[in-house]
C-alpha cells in the first residue's frame, strides 16, 4: 500500500507579489526551495491563512536571498500582497517507509521570509 505524506512544508510565509499576467506557478526564493527540499516544476499546495483559499500550482525558482514569494496566473487572485501562506509538497511512498520519513519542515523569518 502506497500513501500520501508531507514531504516539505515552508511555514508561514508573506506573498511579496502577485502576476496575473504570467503563465501561471507560484515563484519561490531558490534558497527556501533548497532548505524544504523543494525542486523546480514540483507540484505544492499552497495554504493561505488570510481567506482560507486552498490551491495547488508548480513552482519555479526566485532569486537566492530574496524572500520572493509571487503568485503567478489565475492563482494571483487568489492572494493578495502581505498575505500569510503554508507552502506543502506531498510524496508518495510504501506505507512502511512513511510511518519512519522525516519531512522538511522550513520556518523562515515572518517579516521578510528569509532563512535569517
Amino acid at each position: 500500500m502506497q500513501v500520501h505524506v508531507v514531504k516539505s512544508k515552508i511555514h508561514r510565509v508573506k506573498v511579496t507579489g502577485a502576476d496575473l499576467n504570467y503563465i501561471g506557478s507560484i515563484t519561490i526564493d531558490e534558497d527556501l526551495m533548497d532548505a524544504a527540499n523543494i525542486i523546480e516544476g514540483e507540484k505544492v499546495q499552497i495554504v493561505n491563512n488570510n481567506n482560507g483559499e486552498r490551491l495547488e500550482t508548480y513552482v519555479i525558482p526566485g532569486p537566492r536571498n530574496s524572500g520572493e514569494i509571487t503568485l503567478n496566473g489565475a492563482a494571483a487572485r487568489k492572494v493578495a500582497k502581505g498575505d500569510v501562506l503554508i507552502l506543502i509538497a506531498y510524496a508518495i511512498m510504501e506505507f512502511k517507509e512513511a510511518k519512519t520519513f522525516k519531512p522538511s519542515l522550513v520556518f523562515p523569518n515572518e517579516e521578510n521570509n528569509l532563512l535569517s
